[in-house]
């Protein structure tokens, strides 16, 4: 069913949804030209054109994304808005996601001001509650008010980010002046802003001691090696927390380079254990990213008890490419106890117990752990679940939906207008409201069946995306057909099959790239539903004979589709049918894959694990979980991700590598 066939109901019931809106804009109105003016102040605000903005406002009045163009006209000039000006808008658009979104700007805004009474009166209010900048200004006014011990609350938020800015940095500050925050609690995030190639991190971070040492950070950062050697008095002094930023740039620069200096004698007396420990992580670290047989040494002569999540995760992997079960099961066991619970690492705690077991009980403490997390859920899930002797199979559906729960859905004012957005365009801003309607608005988000309901609703109108990411929101229920749905499914069987393509593995795929996003584009100009690059599209057009293809045919659906499935083919049959090498190649480019074989013959569960990119890694281990998925859908029979897996090795060890031609 198409998109517009379902919000016309929608659009029309929107009447009786949004009670503070014209009743009337959806049958006396002209749509189009909402539609228009809509869109219009959608690319004002891009510009930060205040004065287009307030000449379009009244154009939108009445219609049901007004609060959006409310919103962009207010947001734009929050700086110089009064607070009457503010709570008229949040009190007009009271419980829409547009309210909760300038809310949030506004108290990041009374935040900096340092308004506390302000910032006070309105937080409590705030339902969003995933910015965390807003909530380290609220834990600073809590701090400030009540003398509250928020040391441990502040820093787990700060530790978090991955950029720098100025909230949870306030915060610590503050704590900080107040003695309530010693110094040495600061400076593990300046060393994860150096080894993370963070310079804005690191000199935030150690600004929020002395403001004058953040040049010296920056001189670190451009050049370690001349910090620690050069005897020029402006380079000194030489303090242990500053050589450790130099050594762990350096470690980021060069991992062989830094373990030398780490060991030099003149720090060694300096270091103290625990930043020596921190030192090797991310020395172990640097070095297992580059696949170097060396990490596992780097990160033996730590202590994995002071080391930091980061360094944990990549001793793992380290110890995994070299088959050392006692370092996996030790590293895993210095984890924090909500990172431990991930399915990624107790699957190989798991694996490692089962590796180490001497006596039945330790075998049996394996297989518990395995039995924790067995399932179809993701990639380690079903792994579990095949260790234990079973197969991915597709679970029971969940009871039909009642009419009530249908109708909860349909009649949503959030979903209405998340709908409505992206049917006219705006489909950055309609995931936006999507995501906060089912995950945010109420506290916990939906349940399990109005995600259901929800999923539903985004499946009839074809908006698959939504679809997948309701369904995949439940906790209690599966609903695999929601999941896993398989639009254009004549198309993409037919042309699978054509060329020997396994369809589980192209929908996969698909679904990893696009959500079945028919004009998705990424930001580094990939295309359509299998994200194909313009040139290799032009090059893979000329491979399967593709006359007369024109770069602006990549968003046909067909032509992606025979494009896309050309590509993977040629990509799978280069790496003698390997999938897991396939899909990482079709991610990173073939160059990469061909240099990440290269070691020993690993699981390819190990060997993906390994994949020096979070994105990659991530892609291959989902398309492979996917497929297994979409293979049980499409055959109704028990599959095996084990069996799609297989082995990854070096050019030798396996099928011939014939993918240096591949662009």
């Amino acid at each position: 069913m198409q998109l517009s066939a379902i919000l016309t109901p929608l659009v029309l019931a929107a009447s009786v949804i949004l009670p503070s809106l014209s009743p009337v804009f959806a049958q006396s109105r002209d749509n189009a030209r909402f539609e228009e003016a809509i869109t219009d102040m959608a690319q004002a605000y891009k510009a930060r054109d205040r004065k287009r903005l307030a000449q379009l406002l009244p154009q939108v009045r009445g219609y049901a994304l007004e609060p959006w163009g409310a919103y962009w006209e207010l947001s734009s000039r929050l700086d110089d808005a009064s607070s009457t000006e503010i709570q008229d808008y949040l009190s007009r658009y009271s419980g829409t996601y547009q309210e909760d979104k300038l809310r949030t700007e506004w108290l990041l805004q009374l935040g900096r001001n340092r308004d506390w009474v302000a910032f006070n009166r309105e937080y409590p209010k705030y339902r969003m509650g995933d910015d965390k900048s807003v909530r380290c200004y609220g834990l600073l006014a809590e701090h400030l008010a009540t003398g509250a011990d928020v040391r441990a609350a502040v820093l787990q938020t700060w530790y978090s980010l991955r950029e720098a800015e100025e909230g949870c940095a306030a915060a610590a500050e503050q704590l900080v002046k107040d003695h309530a925050l010693m110094p040495a609690a600061v400076w593990p995030r300046a060393r994860v802003g150096m080894e993370n190639d963070r310079l804005k991190v690191a000199t935030q971070a150690v600004g929020v001691l002395n403001e004058g040492l953040s040049n010296r950070v920056a001189e670190i950062y451009a050049n370690p090696t001349r910090y620690l050697h050069d005897k020029l008095t402006a380079l000194r002094p030489k303090t242990r927390e500053l050589v450790s930023l130099a050594i762990i740039r350096l470690a980021y620069l060069d991992p062989e380079a830094a373990a030398e200096e780490v060991n030099h004698l003149r720090w060694k007396a300096q270091l103290s254990q625990e930043e020596r420990s921190w030192i090797w992580g991310a020395i172990g670290k640097r070095a297992a990213m580059k696949l170097s047989d060396d990490a596992v040494g780097y990160f033996a002569q730590g202590q994995f008890s002071q080391m930091h999540e980061d360094h944990l995760a990549w001793a793992v992997r380290s110890a995994l490419r070299a088959g050392k079960w006692r370092m996996v099961h030790d590293a895993i066991a210095a984890m924090p106890a909500t990172m431990a619970a991930e399915p990624v690492w107790v699957y190989w705690h798991a694996r490692a117990q089962l590796a180490l077991a001497d006596s039945e009980a330790g075998r049996g403490e394996g297989l518990a752990l395995l039995q924790s997390i067995a399932g179809v859920r993701g990639f380690y899930e079903q792994l579990a679940l095949e260790e234990l002797g079973q197969r991915i199979a597709v679970p029971e559906r969940p009871a039909p939906l009642t009419p009530e729960e249908r109708e909860a859905a349909r009649t949503n004012p959030g979903l209405v207008r998340a709908l409505l957005a992206i049917q006219i365009g705006l489909r950055q801003e309609g995931v936006r409201e999507w995501n906060y309607t089912t995950n945010l608005h109420t506290r916990g988000g939906m349940d399990d069946r109005g995600l259901l309901a929800a999923a539903e609703l985004a499946c009839r109108a074809e908006v698959w995306d939504r679809c997948i990411n309701s369904s995949e929101r439940t906790k209690t229920v599966m609903d695999f057909e929601q999941r896993f749905p398989m639009p254009f499914k004549s198309a993409v069987v037919e042309r699978s099959r054509q060329i020997g393509l396994d369809p589980a593995y192209v929908y996969g795929l698909i679904r990893q790239e696009s959500r079945f996003i028919m004009d998705a584009r990424s930001g580094v100009g990939a295309s359509g539903l299998m994200q194909v690059m313009p040139a290799t599209a032009k090059w893979t057009a000329k491979k399967i004979g593709m006359a007369d293809f024109h770069a602006s045919q990549i968003t046909d659906r067909d032509t992606n589709i025979a494009i896309g499935t050309g590509y993977l083919k040629l990509v799978l049959d280069s790496f003698g049918g390997s999938m897991p090498m396939a899909a990482a190649a079709y991610n990173a480019g073939p160059s990469r894959p061909r240099s990440w074989r290269n070691g020993p013959v690993l699981e390819a569960a190990i060997w993906a694990e390994n994949v020096p990119f979070n994105e990659t890694r991530d892609y291959v281990k989902k398309v492979l979980s996917n497929t297994t998925n979409y293979a049980a859908l499409i055959t109704g029979q028990p599959q095996s991700l084990k069996a799609r897996l297989g082995l990854v090795g070096p050019l030798g060890s396996d099928a011939t590598d014939t993918s240096v031609g591949l662009p």
